[in-house]
């Protein structure tokens, strides 16, 4: 039998692959607003695996298989035997003898990668705690539509070194752009991951210094799912890499800025510019429907 493709960080697609998805999400966001919704899933299922929920992950799949003429089904550990304790790889042989895709959503990486072993079809990566690269998918895509080729120009991460930063240290390597990380000595993305582009990273403990003619700003919030209690203690060290309008006046004038959302005014973005002239982040939210018909279109060939 042949091996399915799975979706798990960026490196499982290669830059020209990468290139062409971003582009058919760009088509296929056209078509949609013209009215046309071709029936690229008709009789496809998706199973969606959620240990971590989420608002734009499940809208934007099981919006994207219904509108091209497919369905996708909603789990949980609450409502399937996950959560009763059945094996990881028990649940991928069954599930993936059902669906057409499957997209899981959950926290250590080593799960989905140990799903994807044992299912017949194609996982996709809807968020662990080390790699989102749905969310760059959807991002790369918003810069290209606002600015053209994201290829040498100079990104900033600003914040956590978390889950959205390693996707962007991997879509650097990817998509060919210059990548400035600014992060609390602590709280600096994993050194494993920046082995894997380290030609393309450059890491900063001051936010001013980093920022400096950044074409994109990305940040996310200082507190992921599940380090709720660490809130308090976060927001005292994270204080200082707020992006505020003061800050992001040392970046290009043209510079866009970017958030996976959900966001915490006040916290690590202000309101002025989470609701400024260069935020674009409701794009960027929109556009994982799109990019997303993209990649499950890919696999599901």
């Amino acid at each position: 039998m042949k091996l399915p493709r799975h979706f798990l960080t960026l490196l499982d697609f290669s830059t020209t692959e990468l290139q062409t998805l971003i582009a058919r999400a760009i088509e296929l966001k056209t078509m949609q607003r013209a009215g046309q919704c071709p029936e690229l899933f008709k009789n496809k299922v998706l199973g969606m695996v959620f240990e971590k929920s989420s608002t734009r992950t499940r809208v934007s799949f099981e919006t994207a298989m219904i509108q091209c003429g497919g369905n996708a089904i909603f789990l949980t550990p609450q409502n399937t035997q996950l959560g009763r304790g059945e094996p990881i790889e028990d649940t991928a042989r069954v599930l993936s003898r059902m669906v057409d895709c499957i997209m899981v959503r959950t926290y250590a990486h080593e799960k989905i990668k140990q799903f994807a072993q044992y299912s017949q079809v194609p996982v996709i990566n809807a968020l662990t705690d080390m790699y989102h690269p749905c969310q760059l998918l959807a991002d790369i895509q918003t810069y290209v539509e606002y600015r053209g080729s994201i290829q040498g120009k100079k990104v900033v991460w600003i914040g956590d070194g978390n889950n959205m930063c390693h996707s962007y240290i991997l879509a650097a390597r990817q998509f060919d752009f210059s990548l400035t990380i600014a992060t609390p000595k602590a709280y600096q993305p994993s050194t494993e991951v920046i082995k894997q582009a380290q030609e393309h990273v450059t890491l900063h403990t001051d936010p001013v210094e980093a920022i400096r003619g950044a074409d994109l700003v990305s940040t996310d919030v200082w507190a992921s799912m599940g380090q709720e209690e660490e809130q308090t203690k976060r927001i005292e060290i994270f204080e200082p890499y707020q992006v505020n309008t003061q800050l992001l006046s040392l970046a290009k004038p043209d510079v866009l800025f970017m958030h996976c959302l959900p966001a915490h005014r006040g916290e690590e973005v202000s309101a002025e510019v989470i609701e400024g002239p260069q935020s674009v982040v409701w794009d960027q939210a929109e556009n994982r429907l799109h990019s997303q018909k993209a990649l499950l279109e890919s696999l599901l060939k």
